[in-house]
C-alpha cells in the first residue's frame, strides 16, 4: 500500500473513532446548496481516491455504513455488460454480487447499459457505486435484497423494470436458488436491513419503484430522483403481515416527479421519517398509510399539482398517525394531521444516525442533485 493508501486509511479510522467514541456526534453540517450526506462527500476534489468515505456519510435509520469498507473488503470493477443468471462471466455485475465472499465495493470501468435476464440477488456487505460512469440496469430484470445486511446502492439509473417469471437464479453464496415470479420493481427488500439507498435516478417501472416488505428495517433513501411512476415506494408487505410493526424507515433529500402518482411512500405497521424532500405534485395522493402507521413528515415542501387534490395524506386517523411539522405547501396543499399538537412522533435515532433538519424552505437547493450524479473526470462530483 503506497503513501496514499495509509493516509486515507488513517483518516477513515480517525473519522469512524470520532463518530463513535463517547456516544456522540457531531451532525455534518450542509455546505452551500448541499444537503448532509452530499456535504460530507461531494466537496471533495479526490472523491475517487477515497471511495469508501462514502460509507461515512449517510444518516437516517441505516446509520453509519461503516462495517462495508476495512479489513477484508475487495473492490471491483464492471467491464462487461452482459448478463447470465446461472454462470456468471468473470467482468459482469452478477458475477461480483455472486463470486466474491465477504465484503465488495462495485465500480464500473465505464458507461454501460446492463439488462438482467433475471433479477440480481444483492449480498451482505455490498456496496454498488455507480459514480464516474453512466450506468443503467433497465429494460429486464431488477434488484433483490433477500434477507441480506449492510448494503449500498449508489449512482444508478434503474428503470423500465419487467416482471419476471419464476426460475434459477445463482445466489450470493455462489449457489443456484429457484426464484419465484416478481413484480417488477427496481429495488425490492425482502426481510433486509442496514440497506441505504443514495442518489439513484428510478422510473417506468411495470409495478413500483422501491419496495420494503417481509421485516425489512433500519433502511435510509435518500437523494433519490423519482419520476414518470404510478406506485412509487411501498413500505410494509400486506396488512397481514405484523413482523413490518418493528419497521423503520428515514426518506430524506428526494425529489418525486414529475408524474409521480401516488405512495411517496405508502407504509403499513411500521414508522417512516420524511423529511426534506421535494414532491412536484401528485395524482391520487403524495403520502399514504394503513394498519396504524405513524409518519412524520418535516421540513418537505409539497407542491400541489394544477387543478388536481390537494390533499397530501391518503388515510385518517383511524387507521394511522400522520404529523405534518415545519413543511412548506405551494400551490393549495394542505394536510390532514391525524394526531394532536403534543404527540412528537419522533424518529429516536441514535447518535450515528442522527442529522442536522434544514427548513422546509431550503428543499429546492437541498434536491437539485438528486438521482443518479454527472461526474465528470477529474472534477468534483
Amino acid at each position: 500500500m503506497g503513501i496514499q493508501g495509509r493516509t486515507w486509511c488513517l483518516v477513515w479510522a480517525i473519522s469512524v473513532a470520532i463518530l463513535f467514541t463517547s456516544g456522540h456526534v457531531q451532525a455534518h453540517r450542509p455546505v452551500g446548496s448541499m444537503n448532509v450526506i452530499d456535504s460530507c462527500w461531494r466537496t471533495d476534489p479526490n472523491w475517487r481516491r477515497n471511495r469508501h468515505q462514502l460509507a461515512t456519510c449517510s444518516v437516517g435509520y441505516a446509520g453509519k455504513m461503516t462495517n462495508n469498507v476495512g479489513r477484508g473488503m475487495v473492490n471491483y470493477v464492471v467491464t462487461d455488460p452482459s448478463d447470465d443468471p446461472l454462470n456468471p462471466k468473470a467482468g459482469t455485475l452478477r458475477f461480483g454480487m455472486t463470486s466474491i465472499k465477504g465484503k465488495v465495493w462495485i465500480t464500473f470501468q465505464r458507461d454501460m447499459n446492463i439488462k438482467l435476464a433475471k433479477p440480481l440477488l444483492v449480498g451482505s456487505f455490498t456496496a454498488l457505486d455507480g459514480r464516474g460512469a453512466n450506468v443503467h440496469i433497465a429494460s429486464g430484470a431488477c434488484l433483490l435484497l433477500q434477507e441480506v445486511t449492510n448494503v449500498i446502492i449508489h449512482g444508478i439509473h434503474i428503470h423500465d423494470c419487467l416482471a419476471q417469471g419464476p426460475g434459477p437464479v445463482m445466489s450470493p453464496d455462489r449457489k443456484l436458488v429457484q426464484l419465484g415470479p416478481v413484480d417488477g420493481d427496481a429495488i425490492r427488500m425482502v426481510g433486509s436491513s442496514k440497506i441505504w439507498i443514495d442518489h439513484n435516478t428510478l422510473q417506468d417501472c411495470h409495478d413500483g419503484l422501491i419496495d420494503v416488505t417481509r421485516g425489512s428495517t433500519d433502511i435510509t433513501i435518500s437523494n433519490n430522483w423519482f419520476k414518470f411512476q404510478d406506485k412509487v415506494m411501498l413500505l410494509g408487505h400486506d396488512d397481514g403481515f405484523f413482523l413490518d410493526k418493528n419497521m423503520k424507515v428515514t426518506v430524506a433529500f428526494n425529489s418525486f416527479g414529475p408524474r409521480c402518482h401516488q405512495r411517496m411512500p405508502r407504509i403499513r405497521f411500521g414508522y417512516a421519517h420524511v423529511v426534506n424532500n421535494l414532491y412536484l405534485g401528485w395524482g391520487i395522493y403524495a403520502i399514504g398509510g394503513s394498519m396504524e402507521p405513524s409518519i412524520k413528515s418535516q421540513a418537505n415542501l409539497f407542491i400541489a399539482p394544477q387543478g388536481g387534490n390537494k390533499e397530501i395524506i391518503w388515510g385518517h386517523s383511524a387507521i394511522g398517525s400522520f404529523k405534518s411539522v415545519e413543511d412548506v405547501f405551494e400551490n393549495g396543499a394542505s394536510f390532514s394531521n391525524s394526531v394532536a399538537r403534543d404527540v412528537a412522533l419522533r424518529p429516536n435515532y441514535r447518535p450515528d444516525q442522527s442529522f442536522e433538519v434544514a427548513e422546509g424552505r431550503a428543499v429546492r437547493l437541498l434536491t437539485r442533485s438528486a438521482g443518479a450524479l454527472r461526474c465528470p473526470p477529474a472534477s468534483r462530483c
